[in-house]
């Protein structure tokens, strides 16, 4: 099993930056890939950004790039959402999520792990 736990969520002005951070514990060996989500209210969960691990690929939604840049710290079992120049339309529920697959794509039902998720909120 995995365990996800998000943090680093909170209540920023447009235009500023805060870092997310998911630590996975567990058997954290067989995620190759992690990734965030997020859902603001009375919205679907929507797909923000993959990293895969090896390779180090990454996606990422068109809505955020340029924006948020992901990153994995595999000797921390550790991957971070870095997300500049926020917008109030950004305002969501960040979730952390994992997989075994390589490839698992931005369909939400595909990912395997769940974090609890970390709010943020981005005011005018």
């Amino acid at each position: 099993q995995v365990q996800l736990v998000e943090s680093g969520g909170g209540s920023v002005q447009a235009g500023a930056s805060l870092r997310l951070s998911c630590a996975a514990s567990g058997r954290t060996s067989s995620l190759y890939s992690m990734g965030w989500f997020r859902q603001a209210p009375g919205k679907e969960r929507e797909f923000v950004a993959q990293h895969r691990r090896g390779s180090g690929a990454t996606d990422y939604a068109g809505s955020v790039m340029g924006r948020f840049t992901i990153s994995r710290d595999n000797a921390k079992n550790t991957v971070y959402l870095q997300m500049n120049s926020l917008k109030p339309e950004d305002t969501a529920v960040y979730h952390c999520a994992a997989d075994p697959a390589y490839y698992i794509g931005s369909v939400a039902e595909r990912w395997d792990y769940w974090g609890k998720g970390t709010l943020v909120t981005v005011s005018l």
